[in-house]
C-alpha cells in the first residue's frame, strides 16, 4: 500500500496544500485558538513559537504502540511546544520549557529521508500541529527525493478541521489523544476552551479521511485513526464518555490506546485531585467499560 501522499496527491497538489497551510499562518488560524499571531514576522503564538521550527530529538522509537514500531521502530520527530498547555504535562521540558532546537525546512526533509533510510516503518510526527505548514513544504522537498514510507499525525486532539482537512490526502495515521470529555477539567488543566467540541469534531474528520486503522500481514500499521487516551484520577478526564463517542460515533473497531501511565508531574501538585497516580481499580474500570461498550482493539495488547 502506498501512502496517500504518494497515492492521492502529484507534487504540485502537495506544493499547493504547502502554500495553504503557510497562508493560514500568516495571521495564525492553524488551531482552534485562532490567535491571529504574525509568526513569520517573529511573532510568538499561543503555542510559544514562531515560524521557525524547533526539535528536541530525533530517532527511531521502540516506546509506541505495537503497530507503529514494528521491528525497526518508528521514525519520530519531537517537536517543541505545544498549542495546549496540560498541567501535568508528561513531557513539559520540550512542550513548556521549549527545550529543542531550530531546524530549517530543507533539514527537516532530510531527517524525514534518513529515518526512512535506517528502516524505520513511519514519519511519526509529535506534536506537529503549530508547525503543520513546515512539515508540509518539507514533504515536498522529500518526496521529491524518494520520500515512501507512512506519515503519523501524533498529536493532543486540539486540532482545526479546516487544517485537517488541508492534510487529507498526505497524513497517513492519525494518532490523536482524547484527553478529556468535560470541557470545565479541559479549561482548568489544559487551558483548552472547549475541548470536547473541537476534539469530537477533529476526530470524526481523521476518520473520514483515513477510516479504522489498517495492519498488514507483518504487523506494521499502514493507515488509519489510532486514539490515545489517558486514564486520570478520580475520573478527571471523563473517560465513561470519551468511549462512548468512540463506540458509538467513531467506530467499535477503532484502535483506541487506553493509557494508565499518568503520574503528577510539572504542576500537577497545585491540584490535589490529580496529584497522585491512579489506581488499579481506576484503570480495570474504564478497560471493563470499553469492553462493554464493543471496543476490542489496541488496550488489550
Amino acid at each position: 500500500m502506498l501512502p496517500l501522499y504518494l497515492e492521492k496527491l502529484t507534487i504540485n497538489e502537495l506544493k499547493a496544500r504547502s502554500e495553504l497551510l503557510l497562508e493560514l499562518q500568516r495571521e495564525c488560524r492553524i488551531c482552534p485558538r485562532e490567535c491571529l499571531a504574525k509568526r513569520h514576522f517573529g511573532d510568538c503564538g499561543d503555542c510559544h513559537s514562531t515560524d521557525e521550527v524547533k526539535v528536541s530529538s530525533i530517532g527511531p522509537h521502540f516506546g509506541e504502540e505495537p503497530p507503529l514500531v514494528g521491528t525497526n521502530g518508528s521514525g519520530t520527530i519531537f517537536f517543541t511546544n505545544c498549542n495546549l498547555n496540560c498541567m501535568f504535562c508528561q513531557n513539559y521540558d520540550i512542550s513548556h520549557l521549549g527545550v529543542g532546537s531550530v531546524i530549517s525546512t530543507e533539514e527537516l526533509a532530510k531527517v524525514m529521508l534518513n529515518l526512512q533510510n535506517r528502516g524505520c516503518h513511519n514519519i511519526n510526527l509529535v506534536t506537529p500541529t503549530h508547525y503543520t505548514p513546515q512539515i508540509v513544504s518539507a514533504m515536498v522537498i522529500a518526496v521529491e527525493q524518494g520520500l515512501e514510507i507512512p506519515l503519523v499525525y501524533n498529536c493532543g486532539g486540539y486540532e482545526s478541521v479546516e487544517t485537517l482537512r488541508l492534510l487529507d490526502g498526505i497524513v497517513d495515521i492519525y494518532m490523536p489523544d482524547i484527553k478529556y470529555s468535560n470541557n470545565q477539567m479541559a479549561e482548568k488543566y489544559s487551558n483548552a476552551p472547549n475541548y470536547w467540541e473541537v476534539v469530537t469534531l477533529a476526530v470524526i474528520e481523521m476518520n473520514r479521511q483515513v477510516g479504522d486503522l489498517k495492519i498488514s500481514r507483518r504487523c506494521i500499521a499502514q493507515r488509519g485513526l489510532l486514539i490515545r487516551h489517558l486514564v486520570l484520577p478520580n475520573d478527571a478526564a471523563g473517560s465513561e464518555k470519551v468511549l462512548e463517542f468512540v463506540a458509538n460515533i467513531i467506530s467499535r473497531d477503532s484502535y483506541i490506546n487506553i493509557m494508565d501511565q499518568y503520574h503528577p508531574t510539572y504542576k500537577a501538585v497545585q491540584y490535589p485531585e490529580i496529584n497522585r497516580r491512579i489506581t488499579c481499580g481506576e484503570y480495570i474500570q474504564t478497560i471493563k467499560y470499553a469492553e462493554r461498550l464493543g471496543l476490542h482493539r489496541g488496550f488489550n495488547e
